[in-house]
């Protein structure tokens, strides 16, 4: 059976799309299977000429000297208790927020909605130098609670304004079937939109975890001491003054990769499902 013109033209532009995306997938994979074969390496197994794609001195040394480093653990604790704190408190205030944009008028709405967007559109780094000295001023320098606070200011407006979209996406009917009920704001709130927007609230959350799972920049300027370093900080660390463990620091950041990775991957069809649903406006 022969083709046609149109057919053909649809098969080439789909085979042209699949090289495309391959050549993609390749280009943005590699590093990362660099990365993981790299931890399995040798210092000098890296730096070989020609580059060997397969170790051929399969070693978990990098990942025992890594995991029997009180320090190494010390940091991956440290972005546990930071990133988790700074996603529960972040969805907490998040779903308040939202849920009184969504269905409640009051005084300053539209100031509140445009301080928010604008924080936005403010880059982080502009504001280095002055959550440094309010840190300092307010003597939570070095401490979980000042990577805590910053944290949520960045993570905050975009979890608000994203919950407030995904509540507009729920129909009002809900709210007044229950208050017909006798029940108040507080309930419907809880027993009635926070479970029909599980995609909204994990899509939030793990953006949340992300964010501060990742984030370098503030945890190096605003701690001191090594025992409150996260794990981005912690790699830098392993770059010595005249040495640097390259294999510890592949190790360190499979590691690192690992919970974020997880989490993306248990709760793809809610994160997916979040951001299409907070996207439309009913």
């Amino acid at each position: 059976m022969t083709m046609t013109l149109k057919q053909r033209r649809r098969l080439t532009a789909k085979t042209f799309l699949l090289i495309g995306l391959t050549i993609g997938a390749v280009f943005a994979g590699f590093p990362v299977f660099w990365m993981l074969v790299s931890s399995f390496k040798t210092n000098t197994e890296i730096f070989a000429f020609p580059p060997q794609l397969i170790t051929k001195g399969f070693s978990f040394d990098a990942y025992v000297a890594v995991l029997s480093d009180p320090e190494e653990i010390r940091f991956f604790i440290n972005s546990y208790v930071v990133a988790l704190s700074v996603t529960a408190l972040t969805v907490l205030v998040s779903l308040l927020a939202a849920y009184a944009f969504s269905r409640h008028e009051f005084r300053f709405k539209k100031v509140l909605n445009m301080i928010i967007i604008g924080v936005q559109a403010v880059p982080p780094i502009t504001l280095l130098i002055p959550f440094f000295g309010l840190m300092v001023t307010l003597h939570l320098y070095n401490s979980y609670a000042g990577l805590i606070l910053t944290y949520i200011v960045f993570t905050l407006p975009y979890a608000i304004i994203m919950m407030t979209g995904y509540f507009n996406t729920l129909p009002r009917e809900l709210d007044e079937a229950v208050k017909v009920d006798g029940a108040g704001s507080w309930t419907t709130l809880w027993r009635i939109l926070v479970p029909i927007s599980v995609p909204g609230i994990v899509s939030v959350g793990v953006y949340t975890f992300m964010i501060a799972w990742n984030e370098y920049l503030f945890a190096l300027t605003l701690t001191r001491t090594n025992d409150m370093r996260t794990v981005p900080v912690g790699i830098q660390l392993l770059m010595g003054q005249n040495t640097y463990h390259w294999n510890q620091m592949m190790a360190v950041s499979i590691l690192g990769s690992i919970p974020v990775l997880a989490l993306f991957l248990i709760f793809q069809r809610y994160f997916i499902g979040g951001l299409t649903s907070g996207s439309v406006k009913n």
